[in-house]
């Protein structure tokens, strides 16, 4: 892994620890947008990660996009569409990434950065945290469409007309993060998940997330369709067979990742 200016990572334990870390508020600068990409586009082929944990240092998970540094990268023709087309790839790589990501949300995930939570997989939050698209206060607009994944009709044009921002008790009240819990505790019980994940077959845990985002759009009858269609293929690894005779046995299973 490359050397990082505002993206901190750890990995240990098949766990990839992505830190956004771009003071005062992770603010999603060009450089951390980059950073960001270039990272979970590596995880993507890389074996020793299974999982990906992505938080904020400080007290901030991402307060948005970078107004300064978008007010310097977007002087001439063409470089708006550039600006736009980078952003859009930053969230997209936290999608498709092929392994698990779980977005610790230590404080505020606004604009981007609510865009940045809603790409991931699994949303725990601390106490602190809450979600919301400001844009409206600046006189732009972002981040509502990543936003329709998390949140009902009424709730999201709320948030969008007038930057309200929804707290993490209620965000857990509605089912948008799995857990809402003290500042402290947010890291060891997002490790504890990650690594209850990376004990599972990673090609498994691949395979499922590819299939969960190809069949988020489709019909029922089209969706399970191809989940079985993936089933077979997984049946068919030295993993699926590997769970299958643990399972047997009564023992713990050695994956491979084949």
């Amino acid at each position: 892994m490359e050397n990082f200016t505002q993206l901190k990572v750890d990995i240990e334990q098949f766990v990839a620890t992505l830190t956004m870390d771009n003071p005062p508020v992770n603010a999603l600068s060009r450089t951390l947008n980059d950073e960001l990409t270039a990272a979970l586009d590596e995880i993507s082929e890389r074996d020793d990660v299974r999982v990906v944990i992505l938080t904020g240092a400080g007290k901030i998970f991402c307060a948005g996009a970078d107004l300064k540094s978008r007010a310097e990268n977007i002087k001439k023709a063409g470089d708006l569409p550039a600006h736009s087309r980078r952003t859009r790839e930053c969230f997209h790589s936290i999608r498709e990434c092929t392994k698990p990501v779980i977005a610790a949300i230590n404080g505020p995930a606004l604009g981007a950065g609510l865009a940045i939570a809603a790409s991931s997989d699994i949303l725990y939050a601390s106490e602190t945290a809450c979600l919301g698209l400001p844009e409206i206060n600046v006189g732009l607009m972002g981040g509502g469409r990543h936003a329709m994944r998390l949140f009902n009709h009424s709730r999201l044009r709320r948030m969008m007309l007038t930057g309200y921002r929804v707290p993490a008790s209620e965000l857990y009240r509605l089912g948008i993060v799995e857990e809402c819990v003290a500042p402290d505790q947010l890291l060891p019980m997002v490790i504890e998940l990650a690594r209850e994940i990376a004990s599972k077959s990673p090609i498994a845990s691949s395979k499922a997330k590819h299939t969960l985002n190809t069949i988020e759009d489709m019909s029922l009858r089209d969706g399970y369709r191809y989940e079985q269609d993936m089933t077979a293929i997984i049946s068919a690894t030295e993993d699926s067979k590997e769970a299958q005779r643990a399972f047997i046995e009564k023992r713990p299973p050695v994956f491979i990742g084949q």
